[in-house]
């Protein structure tokens, strides 16, 4: 046969060309967009631990047996996790590859493919789970609801928000999906190959059902019997006023009782009260109840307060214009900074968000001294 030359130049040029595409395109692969840092450096597993227990009992460990158990899990998941050109791969098994750092409020990106009857899911704040799973019929787990897709908050208890997808947005088996996530406080946002399958529904406490999600936590890549392929892990940590701007949501619905200016529509001792950029603030030394003068039968209060250090006051629910609020009325929710050394001894009834001497709120949830918290109250009957 004879070779021509020509013919053998074409068919090198047509091999480079998808070889050269697809160097490019690694290249754009676990490099953060602008705000986000990666978890994920492409080559190897530095800047992760890892460990795949209820974080309630890590934390409840002594320093050095922690140590110890954290190490011993780290050996266990660099005998099943590995990195193969840029991608972090699981081979079904071993410890969870974990976030050294813990979050709050935070956006999160990543990128998974599966192989058929692949199952995996992502912990937010160490706890269960933004669901991964092969959504085919073959892949045998449609009595599960695998039939509805991924994203779901899939250990939500049966029938609550969340706990199913909103709608099935999975690419098929083999081909890479993209996940943004959003957690702040306890509600999550995400999408799935930017559609919305999950619209900032409660995540659940999966390991205390009685408790609300954790403050803060890790984020976590579940090994679940298959290998799942995993890139382009980044995280942006959401501040404050971007947080209380999501939780609020665009207002619809609701009617400003505050102008700004002064306290018009209010009642009771104003004058103990002023306006201050903007803010409702005690004065010094002063006090009493004022009040928004309408009655109301059920509704939705939303608020933004800020403490300072030692900050005491609350809020009156059904006032009936007299009296002591704790007292008088429905009850008051007191608002408090729970913090302060001199309110260390408290009953657990009389701190931040209880309904004041009856019934005592989860602490831990106040964002630090001199920073705007956000608060909806919802009163029926």
């Amino acid at each position: 046969m004879k070779f021509t030359p020509r013919l053998a130049l074409l068919a090198l040029a047509t091999a480079l060309v998808p070889a050269a595409n697809l160097a490019a395109e690694d290249a754009k692969q676990n490099v953060p967009p602008e705000g986000f840092t990666a978890l994920f450096n492409g080559k190897n597993l530095d800047g992760w631990i890892a460990h795949s227990r209820n974080p309630y009992e890590v934390e409840a460990l002594s320093e050095e047996d922690r140590k110890k158990f954290l190490d011993e899990q780290w050996q266990n998941a660099t005998e099943h996790w590995s990195v193969d050109n840029g991608e972090l791969v699981n081979d079904g098994k071993g410890a969870y590859m974990t976030s050294p750092g813990e979050y709050r409020d935070f956006e999160f990106l990543v990128d998974f493919k599966l192989i058929p009857n692949g199952d995996s899911g992502i912990y937010l704040k160490a706890t269960p789970q933004v669901q991964v799973w092969d959504t085919t019929e073959a892949g045998g787990k449609w009595n599960l609801g695998a039939d509805k897709g991924s994203g779901g908050l899939w250990n939500n208890k049966a029938g609550t928000p969340g706990k199913d997808p909103l709608v099935h947005a999975d690419k098929p088996i083999g081909e890479w999906n993209s996940f943004r996530i959003k957690q702040i406080g306890a509600r999550t946002w995400v999408w799935l190959n930017d559609k919305l399958v999950i619209d900032g529904s409660p995540l659940q406490n999966y390991w205390k059902r009685d408790l609300p999600l954790r403050n803060q936590g890790p984020v976590q890549l579940q090994t679940h019997g298959n290998e799942v392929r995993w890139r382009n892990i980044f995280i942006r940590e959401i501040g404050l006023e971007e947080a209380t701007s999501t939780l609020a949501g665009n207002d619809d619905g609701f009617q400003t009782i505050f102008n700004g200016k002064d306290f018009e529509g209010w009642a009771g001792p104003t004058e103990n009260y002023e306006v201050v950029d903007g803010t409702v603030r005690c004065q010094q030394g002063k006090g009493g109840t004022i009040y928004w003068n309408e009655n109301l039968t059920d509704f939705v209060a939303r608020v933004e307060f800020k403490v300072p250090p030692g900050g005491n006051n609350g809020l009156a629910i059904r006032y009936p214009g007299t009296g002591d609020t704790a007292y008088v009325g429905m009850c008051e929710l007191q608002v408090l900074d729970d913090t302060a050394e001199k309110y260390a001894k408290l009953d657990p009834r009389q701190y931040h968000g209880s309904i004041y001497g009856a019934v005592a709120a989860h602490r831990g949830y106040q964002r630090p001294v001199g920073e705007w918290n956000y608060q909806q109250v919802t009163v029926k009957g």
